[in-house]
């Protein structure tokens, strides 16, 4: 079967104009070589014998050729010969086999039809291929219309993302199977090194046919000086255009499948770090940073991909510099050896420079990543900084962040800056030191000598000046993929049914607990847990000899102060956690709910199924029990709403109820909720207590519900209390009462609790709690089909506008830009005196009017004219690429800083981040260098047209349909070019999006087994990027080959007009040898020139979208930030805090989230603020803080309207709590008080009154460093340290939005006396789920759809039975 299938593709229909033109092309190459021998024979007869390397050369082209011919001829006697076998065989075996071979060939050719249909390119002629036709009907789209993904290049087979993936994979596992320490770069070498090295072969052949133009401008000044009229002139000048039209096809197919060849190794290195993230455990990941992971994928990636480009540069670069070193021997025998010595004198300078800018970039890219991490972090919590008015204070510690890697930067752009100076100015010392030394030899200059030189040097230009870019992108190549390699080796994440570190199997320790291996979901024996990775010493253990069995189908609640270890104990369930000794064994699927819920970005029902099959029954069942079907019901779409990234258009009970909700969906056996009920009020948690968690839809399974919720307790089947990492006490509630523990939970709560149990049970208590579950507006919930929550991604149509090169030239500072152009029109306009002086000196070499040092020394001032125009324009644009990175930088994190919260609700962080990192790269690096080249590219061209002009006078009759022409194909090319690159920026986005969001979601995939799900996602989302570059590196091939045609085209014409003008036919001859020779060797590298200007070109605009990308955000709405009222230092005086009519919409499409509202809050008095999830109550806090534009109404502080306040004075006068936790990388003194104001003794103080003082020391004191977000500490513990750093703030009004949830309520307790006693004779604002925190305050508030529906004394609202907060707090079992 194999067999047939391989004999399939074989079919001549298939490959037959392949075949035709294999056969063909050694016939005509035989052809060529004959007639070039009958050629070499003539001219040997006619007294003009050939050299002997010319008869070498020609000799061995046609046994080359003959070869061939003998090769494919061979080839078709073997086709033909097994075509008749095969039928011989088929005919034999008909009879027996019932046509079995006939119905394969048929299958395989309908497979081949399929194929064919799925992949047109499959079926594309040989022609369509060598020209990128495939490409038009792209181009056609572009040229009428905006492109849409729709109208890109299918993908071949070998280039889809998932077996690229494979591909890498399988090599990287081989490695770790055979080695200790694999290396990504011997990984890439397995999978993709054979049809890289193949390549090679075709660059070979490409590099050595760029040296016949040169030798064939010899042959034909030789033929203009000697005057001869014989037709080889003729000959000659159609061979200079015919060999750039074959070199430019051998160019165009190696730059086409090398750039597959990047394609794939880039999907491949993205897709890999995309499932190692998947992967690997929390515990493995700590020792990397968020934001060094995140330039993983956006920077290390990319850099690794450019090593295909550099490796074979390496050695081609100097087989072109030898090539070319060796037939400037030929021309001028040894005074080349000149010219060489300046250029190994330069080696050791180089590799100088080389050392110093790999160390400056590897000191670069630590800071990028600094850098990265701490945008990140400024964009997660944006709404906390605001309301803290410290987005200042961070973005100046990210400028200086930034700062440091500008300084590295720098540092590597004025050395780039030198290396492009020595070699630049390379060529130019070489012709002087060569010819100089050649006179000085005795020997006279002639036009075939000094031009077919001058040829030569051009053909070193390139190479020599790339070799600096070769070799640092080596070291950038070297540094990155010795990055990824380490993040590669980590540990993967073990999903353990059973876990085991020095014991005995489960079975065995399930005994110990008197269970069997059958009656247990989960086992922990003498478990020790770090959050420490694999390769780190274990400092401090987090759990602490655990043993802990818990039966199926039960319900246990594991209960502990703050920080006792409970969230580390699912987490050492699941694996995150770095097990050092004991066994941990559990068995059957598992869902999860965090502490702090990973929403998804996507629709209600996306993350409700998460991947899974959607069943509408019981679909709707969880969204009922989960009280979510009110609120789906009430957005535009229902469930088919979108949902923000992190659940940013959810209030926090939505998004607590909605990650529960996929919990009890999936219908796992074993459902683990890390303080699922803290974020929603007493009533819902009832609902959902009794709806969900106790329900028939979690029959049979085993619930572990960390909690503090009495209701929660006292329905469990068993509670585990934890304390400091150890399981202290496991019994059942009533048990528990007993114990010496009961003060975990008080007697008569649990009481009261029981009784509300048996309620639960039956449904009284929370009936119609579902009914009364109304739609959240306190976030950006109800969407408008015409107002969409998360805005699409803005893409520009048409060229980059010309405002957006004025901004850059701004950014980079007009003088410098007007220095630059002019020392690059200078440095070119001195480089074409040398030449034409050149030229001079050739013409007047016969008559003897100077002497040659006067020839010489006028040489000598052009090459340090040069040299000095080359060092002025080097450094111009590398100062003017630093201030441009640093004004674009500055302005667009002012921008951003200054903009309201509603763009960063509608905006998803990765967005921005992607302008942060990835675009801003390219303005710091990619942007300056393709500029530097365009310009030299311009100027050179301009030369070049020029010097034709003058010298060719034919040359003007082509310039104007030559012009019309290269038009017309740039503009056809460009329209495309620029859609291409912006459908590639807008295709990355979700690559970066997706990955932040899994990284912070990546246990929740883990525990759900759902790894499959996202990895199939992101596999898409590269797609769509392959799909774009694919189509963008065709057309630009595409662009590339026409232009080398056009530049064929004028060589040829050039050569043809100043032979017929040599023959006297031409009315006008300004034409001298030495003339004609500098025109034929400034039309020589045309070829290169004219498709390396307008690919520049091309570049610059696609590097320019960044610049595009980054304006759209300078340019976004700015919070009023002045006020016109000024301040007393002290105020608020007393606090007072007064609401007149005020409504607040999020947005105009939503109902109002506050409703007229008018409350008056006396100065120094203490208010909670009740309500149902979605009520309103953080609405109040954002209208406080100005967060929100009010729609109507002012709000009023102690007689100040603060809307006349500057905005940021207005909330660095108020002290505030979030609802979410916010902590940061740096130390706990540095969170608790960044601008040094308070003594140590008054934050220790701060801490003992928040029960933290313990634990701060224990962790190592105030300057103990913190990991991201907090994570050196729990949720509760989190929330502590923020109340603390809200005790240290002196002011008059403080604001608390449920700061108690996430802690125990013995803490809770505590912090109610702490915050009564502390702040006493201050306004305190709390909004709380958690009734009993607000009992002993002098007013409460309560709230409904952002209504005052009552207040009052609550211990006199408690007493009325008829009052809604009588309600909330018999829910609450008080």
């Amino acid at each position: 079967m194999e067999f047939v299938k391989l004999i399939c593709p074989s079919s001549p229909y298939i490959y037959l104009y392949e075949k035709v033109f294999l056969l063909l092309l050694p016939v005509i190459g035989a052809c060529i070589a004959c007639f070039d021998l009958i050629l070499l024979l003539s001219n040997t007869r006619r007294g003009h014998p050939a050299l002997y390397h010319e008869w070498l050369l020609r000799c061995s082209q046609l046994l080359v050729w003959a070869f061939s011919c003998i090769n494919e001829s061979s080839i078709v006697l073997v086709d033909a010969l097994f075509g008749i076998l095969v039928n011989i065989i088929r005919m034999k075996q008909s009879s027996r086999t019932n046509s079995s071979m006939e119905e394969l060939l048929i299958s395989c050719e309908m497979g081949i039809e399929d194929r064919s249909r799925s992949n047109p390119g499959v079926l594309s002629s040989f022609f369509n291929l060598m020209t990128f036709r495939s490409i038009n009907l792209v181009m056609e789209h572009g040229a009428k219309k905006q492109l849409d993904f729709d109208d890109l290049l299918q993908l071949p087979i070998d280039m889809d993302p998932l077996f690229c993936h494979d591909s890498l994979l399988n090599c990287w596992e081989d490695q770790r199977r055979h080695g200790h320490s694999p290396s990504l770069f011997w990984t890439v070498c397995y999978a993709y090194g054979w049809p890289y090295m193949c390549l090679g072969l075709l660059k070979v052949l490409n590099d050595c046919l760029g040296f016949a133009g040169p030798m064939l401008l010899n042959r034909l000044i030789k033929y203009l000086q000697e005057g001869s009229v014989h037709f080889d002139g003729y000959l000659l000048a159609i061979s200079l255009g015919f060999t750039s039209i074959l070199k430019s096809f051998l160019d165009t197919q190696y730059t086409f499948r090398l750039s597959k060849l990047k394609l794939k190794l880039r999907s491949s290195l993205m897709t890999v770090i995309f499932r190692k993230c998947l992967h690997v455990s929390l515990a493995e990941r700590s020792k990397f940073s968020e934001g060094e992971i995140q330039t993983f994928m956006s920077v290390d990636a990319d850099r690794t991909v450019n090593m295909c480009n550099s490796f074979h540069d390496m050695w081609s670069l100097p087989l072109q510099i030898g090539i070319a070193l060796y037939l400037l021997y030929t021309q001028v025998q040894y005074a080349f050896v000149a010219g060489i010595t300046i250029t190994i004198l330069l080696i050791p300078v180089n590799k100088w420079i080389a050392e110093l800018i790999a160390s400056a970039t590897k000191n670069m890219m630590e800071q990028k990543d600094e850098r990265v991490r701490r945008t990140g972090e400024l964009l997660t919590y944006i709404r906390t900084l605001k309301m803290y008015g410290w987005e200042l204070l961070f973005s100046s510690w990210l400028m200086k962040t930034r700062s440091l890697e500008v300084k590295y930067l720098s540092t590597r752009k004025y050395l780039d800056a030198w290396c492009v100076f020595f070699w630049a100015t390379t060529p130019t010392l070489f012709s002087l030191f060569t010819f100089g030394l050649y006179v000085i030899m005795g020997n006279q200059l002639d036009a075939a000598t000094v031009f077919t030189c001058l040829a030569l040097f051009n053909n070193l230009i390139s190479p020599l000046n790339s070799f600096p870019w070769v070799i640092n992108g080596l070291i950038d190549a070297v540094i990155s993929t010795r990055r990824l390699s380490k993040f590669l080796s980590c540990f993967e994440h073990e999903p353990h049914h059973a876990q085991t570190n020095n014991s005995s199997s489960s079975s065995c320790s399930s005994k110990l607990f008197n269970f069997t291996a059958e009656e247990v979901d989960i086992v922990m024996k003498d478990a020790c847990c770090a959050w420490s990775s694999s390769d780190q010493e274990v400092k401090e253990l987090i759990l602490d000899h655990v043993n802990l069995a818990i039966p199926k189908g039960s319900l246990v609640a594991v209960i502990g102060e703050v920080g006792s270890g409970k969230s580390s104990l699912l987490n050492s369930i699941l694996g995150e956690m770095k097990l050092i000794k004991g066994s941990i064994y559990s068995s059957g699927s598992v869902a999860y709910v965090p502490q702090i819920p990973w929403i998804l970005s996507g629709t209600i029902r996306d993350n409700v199924i998460f991947g899974k099959d959607y069943d509408p029954i019981r679909y709707s069942a969880v969204l009922e029990a989960c009280a979510l079907n009110t609120d789906a019901s009430l957005m535009v779409g229902g469930d088919m709403a979108y949902i923000g990234e992190k659940g940013v258009n959810l209030s926090g009970g939505q998004r607590a109820r909605l990650a529960l909700a996929r919990a009890v969906y999936h219908g796992s056996d074993l459902v683990m909720l890390d303080d699922v009920l803290s974020a929603v009020d007493a009533q819902v948690a009832c609902w959902i207590l009794s709806n969900a968690i106790l329900s028939p839809l979690m029959d049979q399974k085993t619930c572990i519900l960390c909690t503090h919720n009495i209701q929660a307790i006292s329905a469990a089947n068993m509670i585990v209390i934890m304390d400091k990492g150890q399981v202290k006490w496991v019994g059942s509630p009533t048990d528990c009462s007993s114990s010496s523990y009961a003060s975990f939970v008080r007697p008569e709560e649990l009481n009261s609790a029981s009784q509300t149990e048996a309620q639960i049970e039956s449904g009284d208590t929370c009936m119609g709690v579902e009914e009364r579950v109304v739609v959240e507006s306190e976030g950006i919930n109800i969407m408008d089909a015409t107002d969409n929550i998360i805005k699409v991604e803005e893409r520009k149509e048409g060229r980059v506008e010309t405002t957006v090169y004025m901004n850059y030239a701004a950014f980079c500072g007009w003088y410098i830009t007007a220095i630059t152009c002019l020392s690059a029109l200078l440095m070119q306009a001195s480089r074409n005196g040398n030449d034409l002086w050149l030229s001079y000196w050739v013409d007047t070499t016969a008559s003897e009017e100077h002497l040659t040092a006067f020839y010489l020394a006028i040489l000598c001032i052009f090459c340090l004219a040069n040299s000095f125009l080359t060092l002025v324009r080097a450094f111009s644009f590398a100062y003017g690429g630093l201030r441009a990175a640093v004004q674009v930088h500055n302005n667009l994190l002012k921008k951003l800083v200054d903009a309201p919260i509603v763009f960063f609700d509608q905006t998803p962080s990765g967005r921005i981040l992607n302008r942060l990192s990835s675009d801003l790269y390219t303005i710091d690096d990619s942007l300056p260098f393709i500029l530097n080249i365009l310009l030299a590219n311009f100027v050179g061209l301009l030369g070049i047209a020029l010097i034709l002009s003058v010298v060719q006078v034919m040359f003007l009759l082509l310039i104007l349909p030559f012009w019309y022409i290269y038009s017309k194909i740039q503009f056809y090319y460009r329209s495309t070019s620029r859609e291409l690159r912006r459908l590639d920026s807008v295709s990355r986005s979700p690559i970066y999006a997706s990955f932040s969001e899994i990284l912070d979601g990546s246990s929740t995939i883990r525990a759900f087994k759902s790894e499959d799900f996202f990895f199939t996602r992101f596999i898409e989302h590269v797609k769509m990027y392959q799909k774009t570059s694919y189509s963008e590196i065709i057309a630009s091939l595409w662009l590339s080959l026409r232009l080398q045609f056009l530049a064929a085209f004028v060589v040829s014409y050039i050569a043809v007009m100043a032979i017929v003008g040599s023959h006297g036919h031409l009315p006008i001859n300004l034409g001298t040898p030495g003339l004609v020779g500098l025109a034929l060797s400034y039309a020589a590298p045309v070829v290169s020139l004219l498709g390396s200007f307008l690919t520049s070109f091309t570049e610059t605009e696609k590097e320019l979208v960044s610049v595009e990308r980054v304006l759209q955000y300078m340019d976004i709405p700015q919070e009023e930030l002045q006020g016109h009222k000024v301040l007393d230092a002290n105020w608020p005086f007393e606090g007072e805090i007064e609401f007149c009519n005020v409504t607040l919409r999020y947005m105009p499409s939503l109902p109002p989230a506050l409703r007229d509202l008018s409350l008056t809050i006396a100065g120094g008095t203490q208010v909670g603020i009740v309500g149902r999830t979605g009520a309103g109550k953080s609405s109040i806090l954002n209208a406080l803080f100005r967060l929100n534009p009010i729609c109507a109404g002012h709000i009023i502080v102690d007689g100040i309207n603060i809307a006349d306040v500057s905005l940021r004075d207005l909330r660095s006068r108020f002290a505030v709590v979030p609802q979410t936790p916010f902590l940061f990388k740096g130390s706990l003194r540095e969170n608790l008080d960044p601008f040094n104001l308070s003594e140590d003794l008054k934050i220790w103080k701060a801490l003992e009154k928040c029960h933290m003082e313990e634990e701060v020391r224990a962790a190592g004191g105030l300057d103990m460093e913190m990991k991201e977000s907090g994570t050196s500490f729990s949720v509760g513990q989190r929330q502590l340290l923020c109340l603390a750093r809200s005790f240290l703030k002196s002011t008059m009004v403080l604001c608390l939005d449920e700061c108690t949830a996430n802690v125990d309520t013995i803490t809770a307790s505590k912090l109610k006396d702490a915050i009564s006693s502390e702040c006493r004779g201050m306004t305190v604002i709390t909004i709380a789920h958690r009734i009993s925190t607000i009992l002993h305050m002098d007013n409460v508030l309560i709230l409904d759809q952002g209504i005052l529906v009552e207040q009052g004394r609550p211990e006199a609202l408690v007493q009325d039975e008829s009052s809604i907060f009588s309600s909330f707090a018999k829910a609450s079992s008080m």
